[in-house]
């Protein structure tokens, strides 16, 4: 971390939204902007491990949490043992197959404390993490979604694991309950931001939802500046077909009030610059155009290229709308 010291910015305090690899891609990146850095999470998983725990014990789905917590885990060795042990998933013919240890221990911190933010707050204190992690809302959420498919009737998927793999277009989401029991924390962190940070992630089951509960979305509005960061390519399922402008576009539908400062895409994916120009403008938005991907094939996010970005869109004079 002592390296990086360079890319530290002022003011610094930094909160992320979104879930999975998408939000731990972003935390790993901003984690060498500040230590100042809240992570929001989505709470709608019902599959594999988190979807056990979550219907046997009647907790918020922990997956997503205990991968922002790994994500914030300190570059040293105790700090990486820690990552490896929240990540560590059981292969046995037993009941603790599939089952992550840092599920695991969430549920016991939240079923010890009484409260889920003090749950998580004292494994962050006890692993050494760099930052916060702070649930989106302080219920379970279900994720039900409209999917279109060329030639078939069209359907409602019930459930985020579904909605992830389905075949077909997603044409709209829902979350239930509509009106959420919230957390006083997230929203303060949200309001208290220097910058807020959406996506990227899965673009309906990760990042829309924030979008969608009217007390996160009215935080996000009053935030100071808020940075809409782009998927690398389209995600089987969920966001077939889109450019990297439908993906503005979509949150643009939902929260028509959306006014985000820069709207970051890494150009390889980017078809239609002047397209994306044109939504991002639309929202008074500036385009940040810069290469984010890794080198090794794969649609991943390098954090130290992601964190050069982050650095650039937070620090430059606004001037023209799109900066390449």
């Amino acid at each position: 971390m002592r390296a990086l010291d360079p890319l530290r910015i002022e003011p610094s305090r930094i909160v992320a939204l979104g879930g999975g690899h998408g939000l731990a891609a972003s935390l790993l990146a901003l984690r060498h902007l500040t230590p100042d850095l809240t992570a929001v999470v989505t709470v709608a998983d019902d599959g594999g491990s988190s979807g056990r725990l979550r219907h046997e014990m009647g907790i918020l789905p922990p997956g997503d949490l205990r991968m922002a917590l790994a994500a914030l885990c300190d570059d040293t060795p105790q700090g990486r043992a820690w990552h490896d042990l929240l990540q560590h998933r059981f292969a046995t013919d037993g009941p603790l197959d599939g089952h992550a240890l840092g599920n695991l221990m969430l549920a016991g911190a939240w079923a010890e404390r009484g409260d889920v933010v003090e749950g998580l707050t004292r494994l962050a204190l006890l692993m050494g993490v760099r930052g916060r992690v702070l649930p989106m809302a302080e219920e379970p959420l279900v994720i039900e979604a409209d999917v279109h498919r060329e030639g078939y009737p069209d359907r409602v998927v019930r459930g985020q694991s579904r909605v992830a793999v389905t075949t077909g277009r997603v044409a709209q989401v829902r979350l239930l309950p509509e009106e959420p029991r919230m957390c006083g924390a997230t929203l303060e962190a949200i309001r208290a931001a220097d910058w807020v940070v959406l996506g990227p992630g899965s673009w309906y089951t990760s990042v829309l939802p924030h979008l969608q509960v009217a007390p996160l979305r009215e935080a996000i509005h009053t935030a100071s500046h808020l940075a809409l960061t782009l998927n690398l390519q389209q995600q089987e399922g969920e966001t077939d077909g889109f450019t990297a402008a439908d993906h503005v576009r979509v949150l643009a539908e939902v929260d028509p009030d959306l006014r985000p400062d820069v709207v970051l895409a890494d150009p390889a994916w980017v078809d239609d610059v002047s397209d994306l120009e044109d939504v991002t403008r639309s929202l008074g938005a500036r385009l940040l155009l810069r290469q984010v991907r890794a080198d090794d094939g794969t649609a991943r996010h390098d954090p130290l290229r992601l964190a050069a970005a982050y650095r650039d869109a937070f620090t430059a004079t606004w001037g023209d709308v799109t900066d390449r």
